[in-house]
């Protein structure tokens, strides 16, 4: 397995739509045997993907489409942050995503902005404990490490990630505090229903 498994891949997942369509049926990497990063090629092998290693899966087909290996990360104030791929059409900012919640994958090629992009994950990242604080595109060449082949974990993705300058998203307290209340009632009414 090489390169041509990406260009493979790439003309039969030939548009973004359609990679997120084979990344959302791809087992989510739970890492049950300890945390991971693999490469794009190595997580094609497993056949299983976390957010990270889903996003270098989706660049590693499409730049055979000729988009740019680009990412955007999502910073969170809980340091639980979420990666996404993301590509432009015309003129139009899309992105494609895996996650264990429905409402971070990947979204249409609608967005005026990476901000406006940014923003539309705001809301659905609301949890227990999760709240976007501030997101950066990072182009996957530029964290010098082979992200696509390497048979290790590529710890040097998430670093550069890390240590890379967010743009920070300012946000409404009393909106945060009134999506994480519905949030908590949410939890608290699936668990008063459990047994029914």
């Amino acid at each position: 397995m090489s390169k041509k498994t990406f260009q493979k891949l790439a003309q039969k997942y030939s548009d973004p739509i359609r990679v997120q369509s084979f990344l959302r049926a791809l087992d989510y990497n739970h890492e049950p045997n300890g945390e991971t990063l693999r490469s794009a090629l190595s997580a094609y092998k497993e056949s299983k993907a976390h957010c990270l290693e889903a996003a270098l899966l989706a660049a590693a087909i499409l730049e055979h489409q000729g988009y740019p290996p680009l990412v955007m990360s999502l910073e969170s104030h809980d340091n639980l942050d979420h990666v996404i791929f993301v590509y432009k059409k015309d003129n139009r900012w899309g992105s494609i995503g895996r996650s264990r919640d429905e409402g971070l994958h990947g979204r249409k090629p609608m967005f005026r902005s990476l901000r406006d992009l940014a923003l539309s994950y705001y809301e659905p990242y609301i949890d227990k404990t999760g709240c976007i604080t501030g997101y950066q595109i990072a182009h996957l060449d530029e964290a010098k490490t082979d992200w696509r082949f390497s048979s290790k974990n590529v710890w040097k993705v998430e670093k550069y990630l890390i240590d890379i300058k967010h743009v920070a998203i300012k946000f409404n307290k009393k909106r945060y505090r009134r999506i994480h209340k519905k949030y908590l009632s949410g939890i608290s009414a699936k668990k008063t229903n459990a047994w029914l």
